[in-house]
């Protein structure tokens, strides 16, 4: 028999996937262990593993498709030349594995009475399961038809609905839940089709447009390979396509700018103390840690800190309700040829800098190369963004929606300062603090960034 490849959820908040390369060809063999093929989220480039032995017999999902998660894209045989069960070839993307539960052997009587009831009375019947998963994503089950017994509408019909629709942003799915609009009723206009805000707004406005059953939603673009120069308008020297990972920052920084009321406070640090406290740290852990401890690492720590003694600034909005977070993941943002990426260390309050240090570097090669660990782009708390490798002093960040504020840290250098009457040479960084007034206000937002300016200068607090 063949056995189903199926497309894993790579990560607790990915909905689709695209095949970026089969590194396996129609009958190879194949190991259990042995990497099939990679698969591009959002956010990286993952290897998906054979999970049994056998013979990939067929590829059903090419290199540089985008499917849903559970998607079947290739099917393994246990021989080489075992022949493929009829309809083995074809594969739809895979609906819940419980909805398969929900196929009765045979009609009931109550399930032929529902459903002549449905066909005179024009009512719609729907198996509990598929009511609870229609309310969750926001489908429209009048929109929906139903392949369960004489035509009930079971979970597997909602799933493929949702699946033949644009997928939507937390925040679309949360305004459309407030204005009672259908998400499957809406055209997305954001990266690939995605739901935003707006379209739910606008879906809110024009309903008898937007959510009429004659007019079905427009396809998302599908993007062309970026042309050769020669193809290019007049005028420009390149086109290239705002999707994969520059489309989730455009989508994620729109969202961040338009939806929060970001303030921004900056402060100039005396960081002397830190430097020379960086300086001793780098010669006694270099040999235990097999690289230098960077400013970064101190600053996720004193970070972290900070956030403990004013949980507000740790904080997430849902709906009408400001919740202060037990969890304390402080995310680093990281330059990356693919775009920006945020991967946050977990629980940074209570590690130490040696073990900071160790996760920051790992998360850092893995975001550069395109192997970052499924969850670790995703759930951060608080993030810090430090420009001054280039020689910034200071900018305005933008919140990582959907926390609470963001950190920049600008370069250090020496300035002149006046220390008891005098003029000395003293180490200088200036921090910007951007922050949701929705949630803080400025004055506590400036106690909270007083307390790492604190620490900076006197890092010895760290130990208090």
């Amino acid at each position: 028999m063949a056995y189903d490849i199926l497309l894993p959820k790579l990560g607790q908040t990915v909905e689709e996937s695209r095949i970026v390369e089969w590194l396996k060809a129609e009958g190879d063999a194949v190991d259990r262990g042995e990497v099939l093929f990679t698969a591009e989220t959002d956010k990286a480039v993952l290897d998906v593993e054979a999970t049994r032995k056998g013979y990939l017999r067929k590829i059903l999902v090419p290199a540089g498709e985008t499917v849903p998660v559970l998607t079947v894209v290739g099917l393994i045989t246990r021989t080489e030349d075992e022949p493929l069960e009829e309809g083995g070839a074809v594969a739809a993307p895979a609906a819940a594995p419980q909805a398969a539960a929900e196929v009765p052997a045979a009609p009931t009587a109550a399930s032929e009475r529902e459903a002549a009831e449905a066909t005179e009375g024009g009512r719609l019947f729907v198996s509990p399961r598929a009511r609870k998963a229609a309310e969750k994503e926001g489908v429209d089950l009048t929109r929906v038809s139903g392949t369960g017994p004489n035509g009930r509408i079971v979970e597997r019909d909602v799933m493929a609905r949702l699946a033949s629709v644009p997928k939507a942003t937390p925040v679309a799915r949360h305004v459309a839940e407030q204005l009672g609009v259908a998400l499957d009723a809406v055209t997305g206009t954001g990266p690939r089709g995605r739901i935003t805000k707006a379209d739910v707004q606008t879906a809110a406005r024009t309903p008898s447009e937007a959510q009429s059953p004659v007019k079905a939603p427009a396809p998302a673009p599908v993007p062309e390979a970026a042309p050769a120069p020669a193809q290019v308008a007049a005028g420009y020297l390149a086109e290239v396509p705002l999707t994969g990972v520059r489309g989730v920052i455009a989508q994620r920084m729109h969202e961040s700018h338009t939806i929060t009321a970001p303030v921004t406070e900056t402060m100039e640090v005396d960081a002397t103390a830190f430097v020379a406290l960086r300086e001793q740290l780098k010669a006694l852990l270099a040999p235990t840690l097999g690289f230098n401890l960077a400013y970064n690492d101190l600053l996720i720590k004193i970070a972290a800190q900070a956030l403990r003694q004013f949980p507000y600034m740790n904080a997430r909005l849902d709906g009408d309700v400001i919740h202060h977070l037990d969890e304390v993941h402080i995310g680093l943002a990281v330059d990356t040829d693919r775009g920006l990426l945020v991967p946050h260390v977990v629980d940074a309050d209570k590690k130490g800098l040696s073990e900071i240090a160790r996760d920051v570097r790992a998360m850092a090669e893995r975001a550069k190369t395109g192997k970052s660990l499924p969850d670790e782009l995703s759930g951060g708390t608080f993030t810090i963004t430090n420009l001054g490798a280039y020689d910034v002093d200071a900018f305005t960040p933008i919140i990582n929606f959907p926390e609470v504020a963001i950190l920049g840290v600008g370069r250090i250098k020496p300035v002149p300062a006046v220390v008891d009457g005098e003029i000395v040479i003293r180490q200088h960084v200036w921090l910007s603090l951007t922050f949701d007034h929705r949630l803080v206000d400025g004055a506590p937002a400036a106690r909270f960034l007083q307390a790492i300016k604190q620490m900076i200068e006197e890092p010895l607090l760290l130990l208090a």
